[in-house]
């Protein structure tokens, strides 16, 4: 062989490596659509930024509690009639002195303020911390349910080509009749025609609603669209519900295990010792201050090592601040606090009656949607079976072909039917899992 018929190979393999790592690129997981989502979504970005913010927030309100020090340098140059810092005396000279302070103070009292602002940035940090995942899981859950649509979209179409190789087969099976003059009727080939067209314009609408629902995932995911890419299918393991559970088991379990409620309840707690925070503000505080400095002038004749060494002084203070009268600020502040009490107990209990009407909806319709998946499933085998029959009945010619299409629209009617409300079971299922804090694949 010669070595150009090795290069052909190689680039062959080549050739085709790439474009089976093309087509292993372009199919999804669940997994993967759930992680792009969360990652790109912009809300789930400011919460966390919100969080962050709690986080930083909590973090100050702990250091409020250590002593604060600081230090100051200065040094100053004065000329003519001046006071000697060091003996107190005029002098009529140029002179230079530098002065050196470290000076600290503790809040001791303070009306309990600090550890109540404490308390109340720890649970808006921990209410943070639970937006944060409430964020998480709304997408995880449109991420889901799209992705649900998709495999529904998809399925819908793998049977509308199904249906529409059916009509073509007896199309074609018609055509070939006609020419030889076997057909019954002559409207026997155009009803044919005619149910193939149907079945063509169903196929178009079927993959339009495949990429529709593909271009809505792939919305919700933040991404660019890629006409070609492909989901992978589900296990059937994935795709089951709990059509037992009851609408009161589900919303008490929601109580205790959706991140939304909690946020909510920590933000009522943490609004609590705020109205505590600023209660405290009212009442006096007490500090301890302390200090050490020295200072140096040239118009002492001692050297400035020994002048910094000996000039120094230390005190210690203790501060009692009794707020008298602050215009009103602090009380304002405490009514503040308290109408946000108010604002945030509402929030709580809006979001409560919010869960429990939309676990009842969700409940009701994955309810429905079971029932009239029992109704259609006894449905679509009873007209597949009618179907099978007119269809031996048509090609034995003993049907009419109004007769033949009509049973085979009745059964592709039930079998789309019957896709769509297994999916709709699914999804609700998926949604009542959310609001259990059990939603995975």
């Amino acid at each position: 062989m010669s070595f150009r018929k090795y290069i052909l190979i190689a680039l062959f393999l080549a050739r085709g490596f790439e474009t089976y790592a093309q087509q292993q690129s372009n199919v999804l997981t669940l997994h993967q659509c759930l992680d792009t989502a969360i990652k790109n979504n912009l809300t789930v970005q400011q919460t966390a930024i919100t969080t962050d913010r709690a986080r930083i927030g909590f973090a100050q309100s702990k250091e409020n509690l250590i002593p604060t020090i600081g230090g100051s340098i200065g040094r100053d140059l004065s000329t003519g009639r001046t006071i000697n810092p060091v003996t107190n005396t005029y002098v009529n000279q140029s002179v230079t002195s530098d002065n050196y302070s470290l000076s600290g103070s503790v809040t001791i009292f303070n009306g309990l303020a600090y550890q109540n602002a404490i308390k109340q940035a720890s649970l808006a940090y921990q209410s943070g911390k639970m937006a944060l995942q409430a964020a998480k899981d709304v997408v995880t859950v449109n991420v889901i349910t799209s992705y649900l649509a998709v495999l529904d979209a998809q399925a819908i179409l793998d049977q509308t080509k199904s249906q529409q190789s059916v009509a073509k087969e007896q199309a074609d099976r018609g055509e070939i009749l006609e020419k030889q003059g076997a057909n019954k009727y002559a409207s026997d080939i155009y009803d044919l025609r005619g149910s193939l067209q149907s079945s063509n314009v169903n196929l178009v609408l079927a993959q339009n609603s495949l990429s529709s629902a593909m271009l809505n995932l792939f919305q919700i995911m933040n991404v660019p669209f890629n006409k070609d890419a492909q989901l992978q299918p589900l296990n059937a393991e994935d795709l089951q519900g709990d059509k037992d559970v009851t609408p009161e088991q589900v919303y008490n379990t929601a109580l205790e295990q959706l991140a939304d409620v909690k946020a909510a309840t920590l933000m009522r707690q943490s609004a609590e010792k705020e109205v505590k925070y600023y209660k405290g503000q009212l009442l006096p505080s007490l500090a301890l201050g302390y200090g050490i400095s020295t200072n140096y002038t040239n118009s002492n004749p001692i050297d400035y090592t020994n002048q910094f060494k000996n000039n120094y002084g230390t005190y210690v203070q203790l501060g009692l601040n009794i707020p008298i009268f602050t215009n009103n600020y602090r009380r304002n502040q405490v009514s503040l606090a308290k109408l946000d009490l108010l604002n945030y107990k509402d929030i709580e209990e809006n979001t409560k009656i919010v869960l429990r009407q939309s676990v009842e909806l969700a409940y009701n319709s994955m309810i429905s949607a079971y029932n009239r998946y029992q109704a259609l499933d006894a449905e679509s085998q009873a007209y597949t079976e009618s179907f099978r029959i007119s269809k031996l009945r048509f090609e034995a010619g003993v049907l009419t072909s109004v007769d033949y299409i009509t049973s085979k629209n009745n059964m592709d009617a039930a079998n789309l039917n019957l896709i769509s409300a297994r999916y709709d079971y699914f999804i609700y299922s998926k949604i009542l899992d959310y609001y259990q804090g059990k939603l995975s694949f």
